[in-house]
């Protein structure tokens, strides 16, 4: 989707939405046997799938020109890399009923025009780095540098070929159809499921044929709203299609984005530099006769999106109380669905106002909530908009389009202003070293290597010996340039520019009196003259339109034009994604947006289509999409038509094109202004030479069938190998309702396939290497969907009657932790049951230090030197030593000592305890210095009371223990702090006699100075 900012906005604003896959790996014997997957296993991520769908196209492009890592040598290799997808996909989700493969097919119209546009761009840059490559090689091979021996020229892969029509794609097909065969026979996991496959001469495009098939599933009476699909691919309108099938479960699997991936140099196949950098190093060895590839990168990591919480998610952004109508979450998300199509899709240029980067989407939702209550109704409603309502809508967003494009240009202009500061920080380069880092002994060196860092032994020295190398550094420089320079002109003005940029002079004289002058740094950092329409500055729209259109400035007819078949546009999107191809002919005719102004009067627009369109042949396709230099893929009669002077198209495919910024930075963010096919002419050229194509060919341009497999432990195989040889025995082709208690509740109709392998037959192999499969018993029949009898049939945009939502994932808003506890996130597919535990080293560590310990008399370790002299420094001493520490603890129930808390505590209503008293059972007197003696309390149960010489210089203690283990000083509560002076009987009639207070097990400390010192 044309939406190249959409997913990392997602993440960044809905980070909860992703979570890791949790795999098996691969595991390898010491004699390099791989032992495969069972995957019939429980699902190592914690919920078992039942649907996985793979939108091949994201699996087929990487597996066929990777990246991050060196490319397969050939298209065995290929098919062999696209296998192991497939099975690490199968090993991850496990599917337990389909699985469903879709290669995209001849796409409608509308998505023609982005599909050629694409070729047309990978062609011309295939060409330019040709020539990059060759000079580079040749600069390389000039300096007496290394150069790897160049790619034959047949060995090179064009990426176009993965278009419907082309030989590799039927080859695809075929080494798909042995790769299920070969699965359901070997692989555990593949018994019980039923599997899918939609092949390239299918029409439409892979995500599309797999919505189509959920959507006409859930009109089905056997289908079960609780299904738990999972949808492969990397496109962002994945998501898009997946909130719109309101399905309860839906979740999407692709590769973990990891921006700015290292790439290999296309000559040395090494990473680390640019291909323009290149420096012809011999690449090191891997394995004794190099047969092992680099280890180039690691190994892809995914990833899953739950679209339930983005569910969650959008609840919340989406919350409008006070509503003058009931709301409805369901079709809220439609709407938000629609609302994105304004940043960008696949068959519209998105509005001239709207940047994801500038929070685009965040401004329509504020817009659209706007909208709801002002109009007090929802814009969409199962694919069909509200264009009254939508007309509010852009409104308010043309009457923000001025200020958003100068907040734009000032950003813009922030934003060089911040690089051009960095520059000059790191001295104009863009290296990560400042240029201001000192040298020698000065230079900063990392902590921790096998040197260390020497001192600085002479600083005026070390400074001068510095400015030294720096000059000989500059002169080497010079000199270097003036030997790679062929004019000895040019070698001057080189030194006279070097001489004054590194000494400072002010001026250098030529021998006529001039001076050379230097360019300003930044000259060429603030030149917008490249923009023509300078959208920041009043008169934008007419510049606009004379300059991207080339119509006059005042022809507001044109705009109006534009405009309106934008809307329709966006009617047609919407219809695509929530009902199907509303039309395989419509296509937007231009290559620019409207801007939101612009949109008057749009309740007049036609939004219905006109039925029964067809789509384009697999071959014809190809000469809409395909430019000159890709007609090796396309039946030689035909391509001659590419390049023929005298051919009737020939203004199809030209051979340059102009590809304009249009604001942007990059020729890939540009517009490629290619001519528009037109339908009739380009039907008209190739009909006079249908004839002359091969049997081949011709079968590779007829449109086919999906294809249904089942092995032989599945349940529904008997039915269908029945129907198999029912049909192959002589009689006329028919149809046949399929059984859905044989397929998990698959409905739809099947015919009999000439792909079908008979029962204990073989299947030879189409890949080198591999094996053929003998005695087979799978089934393949030809599928298609169930469709409804009436033709007018609107498929409905809700949640099916039974379907239960997945247990919430997100902190609720009104969780409060006081009455519920600590909230546990859920980080993963499913809630973990899985508890921490302890060994019991551990929870005596954690009782250690964590809860008071039960006190066991041991007798005291020998007494130190005593602190210095004063009965305050001594006291201090002794109430922070370790041990005193260790003994003053108290319990927190009641009848005992506070363990160090400053409140009241009570023992059945009779007698408190001070706030440094351990009332209860224990206690510990000091007398003056005599010798040591411990004595046990009898009558306080687990209380002990402890007589021992004071260890320091002080004031005599006296003990608060008494036998029925309860303090008896009494005083004011203490407020912040500890309580000084002698105790205090709080005023009022003394307290009753205690009499026989029950015992406790608390002990602590008191002392007549310094009582309340609690540790």
């Amino acid at each position: 989707m044309g939406v190249p900012a959409f997913f990392r906005w997602l993440t960044q604003k809905y980070p909860s939405v992703i979570c890791d896959c949790i795999e098996d790996k691969v595991r390898t014997t010491q004699d390099g046997t791989r032992l495969p997957i069972d995957s019939s296993k429980p699902n190592p991520n914690g919920v078992e799938f039942d649907n996985l769908y793979l939108d091949m196209n994201g699996i087929i492009h990487p597996c066929t020109h990777p990246e991050d890592r060196p490319a397969p040598k050939n298209e065995d290799e290929m098919m062999v890399a696209i296998f192991d997808c497939i099975d690490r996909m199968f090993s991850i989700v496990r599917p337990r009923k389909l699985l469903y493969m879709a290669i995209d097919g001849v796409a409608p119209r509308a998505k023609m025009n982005q599909q050629r546009s694409r070729r047309f761009r990978a062609s011309k840059e295939i060409a330019e780095k040709v020539l990059t490559i060759a000079n580079v090689r040749e600069s390389l091979q000039a300096r007496g540098a290394y150069v790897p021996s160049e790619k034959d020229k047949g060995e090179h892969f064009d990426s176009n070929c993965i278009t419907p029509g082309t030989p590799f794609m039927h080859r695809l097909s075929a080494c798909l159809h042995y790769y299920v065969h070969d699965r359901l026979r070997n692989d555990p996991g593949w018994k019980n499921i039923s599997v899918i496959l939609s092949d390239a001469n299918v029409p439409g495009e892979g995500e599309h044929k797999i919505m189509d098939y959920i959507r006409r599933q859930r009109a089905q009476p056997s289908h079960d709203p609780n299904t738990r699909h999972v949808l492969c691919g990397a496109d962002a309108d994945l998501i898009m299609l997946g909130l719109a099938t309101h399905e309860a479960s839906f979740t999407i699997i692709r590769e973990e984005f990891k921006p700015n991936k290292p790439r290999p140099c296309e000559i040395c196949n090494q990473l680390g530099h640019d291909l323009n950098d290149c420096q012809g190093a011999e690449r090191e060895k891997s394995g004794e006769h190099d047969e092992i590839g680099p280890n180039i990168a690691a190994e892809q990591n995914y990833i899953f999106v739950r679209l339930y919480v983005l569910r969650e998610y959008l609840e919340r952004e989406l919350s409008m109380p006070n509503l003058p109508f009931e709301y409805d979450l369901e079709r809220a998300i439609d709407d938000w669905v629609f609302m994105c199509f304004f940043v960008g899709n696949d068959f519209l240029p998105h509005l001239p106002s709207l940047e994801i980067r500038e929070g685009a989407i965040d401004r329509l939702v504020t817009l659209y909530k706007d909208c709801v209550y002002k109009t007090k109704g929802w814009v969409t409603d199962s694919g069909f908009v509200n264009l009254e309502r939508v007309q509010v809508i852009l409104a308010q967003l043309g009457r923000a389009e001025d200020e958003i494009f100068k907040k734009r240009q000032q950003d813009e202009l922030s934003f060089r202003q911040r690089m051009r500061n960095k520059n000059r920080r790191f001295g104009g380069g863009g290296g990560s070293r400042p240029a201001f880092l000192p040298q020698g002994q000065f230079a900063p060196r990392p902590v921790g290597r096998e040197f260390n860092n020497p001192s600085i032994t002479n600083a005026h020295q070390e400074i001068l010996q510095g400015r030294r190398n720096q000059v000989q550094n500059t002169q080497a420089a010079i000199e270097l340039r003036a030997m790679l320079r062929s004019s000895t002109e040019d070698v001057e003005v080189v030194e006279k520019v070097e001489i004054v940029q590194k000494t400072g002079a002010s001026n250098l004289v030529n021998g006529q009196g001039g001076g050379i002058k230097r360019k300003r740094e930044d000259d060429d950092e603030d030149d917008f003259s490249h923009d023509e329409v300078r959208l920041w500055e009043d008169g934008f729209k007419d510049r606009y339109y004379e300059s991207k259109f080339a119509v006059s400035p005042t022809d507001e007819e044109f705009r109006s034009k534009v405009a309106l078949e934008y809307v329709r546009g966006l009617c047609w999107v919407l219809q695509y994604y929530y009902q199907g191809v509303p039309s395989w002919k419509w296509y937007f005719p231009y290559h620019y947006a409207p801007f939101a102004s612009d949109f008057q009067d749009i309740s007049s627009v036609k939004t219905v289509f006109k039925k029964g369109t067809k789509p384009f042949r697999p071959l014809e396709q190809l000469m809409g999409v395909f430019p000159a230099a890709s007609r090796s893929h396309v039946p030689r009669p035909w391509a001659e038509l590419m390049v023929d002077p005298e051919s009737p198209i020939i203004d199809f495919y030209p051979e340059d094109f102009k590809i304009d910024l249009n604001g942007k930075k990059f020729a890939w963010q540009g517009v490629a202004l290619l001519p528009f096919v037109d339908e009739k002419r380009l039907k008209k050229a190739v009909k006079s030479l249908f004839n002359e194509l091969t049997e081949d060919e011709k079968r590779r341009n007829c449109l086919g069938e999906n294809q249904f497999f089942v092995g032989k432990h599945h349940k529904g195989y008997d039915f269908l190998r029945g129907l198999a040889s029912e049909t192959s025995s002589g009689e006329e082709l028919q149809m046949y309702q399929m059984e859905p208690s044989y397929f998990d509740g698959i409905s739809g109709t099947v015919l009999v396939s000439d792909k079908c392998v008979g029962a204990g037959e073989s299947l030879e192999s189409p890949v080198r290497g591999l094996e053929p499969i003998y005695d087979c018993h799978v089934v393949c029949l030809d599928y298609r969907d169930p469709m409804p009898e009436d033709s007018d049939f609107k498929y409905p945009a809700c949640r099916l009657p039974g379907a239960q939502a997945p247990a919430p994932s997100l902190k609720p808003q009104d969780f409060e932790e006081s009455s519920n506890g600590p909230w546990r996130p859920q980080v993963g597919m499913s809630r973990s049951t899985q508890r921490g535990s302890l060994h019991t080293a551990g929870h005596r560590m954690l009782g250690h230090h964590s809860r008071p310990r039960p006190y066991t008399p041991s007798p005291f370790p020998p007494r130190g030197p005593r602190p210095m002299g004063g009965p305050m420094a001594s006291a201090a001493a002794y109430f922070d030593s370790p041990d005193q520490h260790q003994m003053s603890r108290g319990d927190h129930r009641g009848g005992r000592g506070r363990g160090g808390h400053d409140d009241w505590n009570r023992s059945n209503d009779q007698g408190r305890s001070s706030w440094g008293g351990g009332g209860g059972g224990g206690g510990a007197a000091y007398p003056p210095p005599s010798d040591y003696h411990r004595q046990q309390q009898h009558h306080g149960r687990g209380g002990y009371g402890y007589d021992q010489p004071n260890r320091f210089s002080g004031p005599p203690a006296t003990s608060n223990v008494r036998g029925g283990g309860i303090g008896n000083n009494y005083g004011p509560r203490p407020r912040g702090g500890f309580q000084q002076g002698p105790p205090q009987r709080p005023p009022g009639p003394p307290p009753p006699p205690r009499g026989n207070a029950p015992p406790s097990t608390g002990y602590g400390y008191y002392t007549s100075g310094y009582q309340g010192k609690r540790f």
